[in-house]
């Protein structure tokens, strides 16, 4: 799956602990392979163990939960279309915006 990373994202992922960007990493190998196929049609569901769902009040705005606890993980993010620089086709990707703790809802 393609992606994009928002300023805000950038900024947070710095801020995690090293253990907690292996954790992040871990759960983007999921969701980038969940997110290939939701993006072809061949999936409709996203695997339980990313807690996916709409974040409230932010329309568009989507939040994917791997840990609630040692340490709290949550990331959002939200579809985009973006080009393909070696094929010049349109494609969907996902934009990362925040990742980190509960705290990151404040600004989705």
């Amino acid at each position: 799956m393609r992606y994009e990373r928002s300023e805000s994202f950038k900024g947070d992922y710095r801020k995690l602990s090293a253990s907690e960007r292996e954790l992040f990493r871990d759960a983007v190998r999921v969701f980038n392979d969940a997110a290939d196929e939701i993006a072809s049609g061949a999936l409709d569901t996203w695997p339980a163990k990313l807690r996916v769902r709409s974040v409230k009040g932010a329309a568009g705005v989507f939040e994917m939960t791997w840990s609630f606890s040692g340490p709290d993980g949550r990331a959002t993010w939200e579809w985009v279309n973006t080009t393909d620089p070696k094929t010049g086709r349109r494609e969907r990707a996902v934009r990362w915006r925040r990742v980190g703790r509960h705290s990151i809802f404040t600004k989705p």
